[in-house]
């Protein structure tokens, strides 16, 4: 084994590591060697596990590595990788595990990979692969997971997708890809997650087994869908009916029209003669009025700004709670203080964040004013849904928002939480290009609507990453609010994902124990990263939230604590290492958070 991941080596990688004939295991991943791939590593025949990602590595793959004919691990993401993905890799059968991702390869994947049939994780996303998506992937049986996300891949879902029984993830979202949606997705007993998001797929959408759960499923960005039923959990417009439906429909009404023709006429008069008086009067529609809404409309939405509609305030905006006229539906407005430095980018920032985001899981704004208000001074807001359930903040401090007893978050709705925010996390991180940073992850910006589903808000202070890693975009000076903070960012680092992944951290150990970290009783060098980890595992129970066995019986909060709590609390504490490099990607913690929900639910 040659293990040196995670350092600041640099350079190439000499060729002669060829030479190291006994070599199972060489890790190199997480530094900043440059150049290309040496051919030569291709002559380590025993070798079994290869880790070269999250380096600056260019060229193409050597096919000699198709010679190591004992690889089971081949770790190249995150690099700088060209060419096509040579078909030599494939000429074994042990790889079982293969992460191409977040590369610059082109050309269309090896038919081969059929070749791989113990292959369980594949992740080729965010390269530039074209063609069609092989018909061999039917042979990989044993796959679990299947990544190819943000390609330019087009045609049709292959149907030899069905083969694949024992599948839990399949991510095919942002490429080219047409055609219906396979039925078979349904039957998949093992599949937990779905993405077809940002494709031209059309017509019905399937109606059971995953399709029963839209949070699991992910079809945005797909216009021609439509839902088969009226009682679809998902937001398309109904099918139209068939051929014979309609025909059989038009009959019907050929018989039933000439009965009822004289009576219709005669209300339709009446009704018209009292619209002709009120016309002048009426108000336009309430779509038309959400595209565009001026300040006046703004003013009354909120009672001419008053206290009362006051949800929140910060020191560059405020949030009101409104209803416009002619509509019934409440609505958070976002009014930005002007005067203060800071809040006309805040307003810039969220404006781009909104214009270039769609996830069930972020705030979806409404519409935005941008205007001038009655002294001619400039005016900015953003109107949103308003969320029902408030933020997280305030079920978590109940003392703090007037001690509603209702406000008391079960332990499954606290998994829920955390699987939603990790969720939408990994989408800003991973999903984007370029990836997206909130910078100010917190409770209050954790908003939760009617059915307690999340919400993550307020981007002001977001930040999409460079496409040139360093650029002055990256650096930042302190941003973000005390106690959320990774430690890097104070001494003004570059903002990398690591920032939000240690706030993430924070939030998750605020739910479990009901404590801020800036409470009172964190001084003297005590944090509350430290309250947890001193009494991990052992008398954990000691410092949780008394409110987490709210709502549950005995045995299942032993449950929760010896499947879940245990290992939720270790992933919060991964997520707050000193050195970002050595936290986990927000991928790996969504995993890791969906089977700790699946373990608790299996039992509670």
């Amino acid at each position: 084994m040659l293990a040196m991941g995670q350092n600041l080596l640099s350079g190439v990688i000499p060729s002669l590591i060829g030479n190291l004939g006994h070599l199972i295991v060489l890790n190199l991943s997480g530094n900043k060697f440059s150049g290309q791939i040496p051919s030569t590593i291709g002559n380590l025949s025993r070798l079994n596990k290869l880790y070269l990602h999250n380096n600056e590595l260019s060229g193409n793959i050597p096919a000699t590595l198709g010679n190591c004919n004992q690889l089971y691990m081949l770790e190249l993401s995150f690099n700088s990788l060209e060419g096509p993905i040579p078909s030599e890799l494939f000429n074994g059968t042990t790889l079982i595990g293969l992460d191409l991702s977040n590369n610059y390869l082109t050309g269309s994947i090896p038919l081969q990979i059929g070749g791989l049939i113990q292959l369980l994780r594949l992740d080729i996303s965010f390269n530039k692969l074209s063609g069609q998506v092989p018909l061999s992937f039917g042979e990989c049986v044993e796959l679990s997971s299947l990544r190819l996300r943000s390609n330019m891949l087009n045609g049709s879902i292959p149907r030899s997708f069905s083969n694949l029984k024992s599948i839990e993830q399949i991510d095919l979202s942002q490429n080219s890809l047409v055609g219906k949606i396979p039925e078979f997705f349904a039957n998949m007993d093992y599949l937990q997650q779905l993405d077809l998001s940002m494709n031209y797929f059309e017509g019905p959408i399937p109606t059971g087994g995953i399709f029963q759960n839209h949070s699991v499923v992910n079809l945005e960005g797909n216009d021609e869908l439509c839902a088969s039923a009226a009682t679809t959990l998902f937001q398309f417009p109904l099918c139209p009916m068939s051929s014979a439906v309609e025909r059989k429909n038009a009959l019907l009404l050929v018989k039933i029209i000439p009965p009822i023709a004289i009576a219709l006429l005669s209300f339709i008069c009446f009704v018209f003669t009292l619209l002709k008086r009120r016309q002048a009067q009426a108000a336009p529609c309430y779509k038309e009025t959400m595209k565009k809404v001026s300040y006046s409309d703004i003013i009354k939405a909120t009672s001419w700004l008053s206290p009362v509609n006051k949800i929140s305030s910060s020191r560059t905006g405020s949030i009101y709670i409104g209803r416009f006229e002619f509509d019934t539906d409440l609505v958070a407005i976002k009014l930005f203080h002007l005067e203060e430095n800071g809040a006309h980018d805040s307003f810039v920032a969220e404006c781009e964040v909104l214009r270039n985001t769609r996830h069930r899981n972020l705030v979806k704004a409404v519409t935005v004013c941008s205007t001038v208000d009655l002294e001619n001074n400039e005016f900015k807001a953003i109107v949103f849904d308003f969320m029902a359930n408030g933020s997280l903040d305030m079920w978590l401090h109940t003392k703090l928002h007037h001690n509603s007893p209702k406000r008391v978050l079960s332990l499954g709705q606290r998994l829920r939480i955390a699987m939603d925010v990790a969720l939408a996390l990994d989408y800003m991180h991973n999903q984007l290009t370029p990836p997206l940073v909130h910078c100010d992850l917190k409770p209050d910006n954790v908003l939760l609507d009617y059915d307690m589903t999340v919400r993550v808000g307020d981007f002001g202070s977001a930040r999409f990453l460079s496409s040139v890693p360093g650029g002055p975009e990256d650096l930042v000076g302190v941003e973000g609010t005390i106690g959320y903070i990774a430690p890097e960012y104070c001494m003004g680092y570059q903002v990398s994902p690591g920032c939000d992944v240690y706030a993430f951290e924070i939030l998750i150990l605020e739910m479990l124990t009901g404590r801020r970290p800036t409470d009172a009783i964190f001084t003297d060098g005590l944090s509350l990263h430290k309250l947890v980890s001193s009494a991990f595992p052992g008398t954990l129970g000691e410092v949780l939230d008394p409110h987490l066995s709210h709502g549950h019986t005995h045995p299942c909060d032993k449950v929760f604590m010896r499947r879940c709590m245990v290992p939720l609390v270790e992933v919060a504490l991964l997520c707050s290492m000193e050195s970002p490099k050595d936290r986990p990607g927000m991928g790996e913690v969504c995993a890791r958070i969906l089977s700790l929900k699946e373990a608790f639910f299996e039992f509670c």
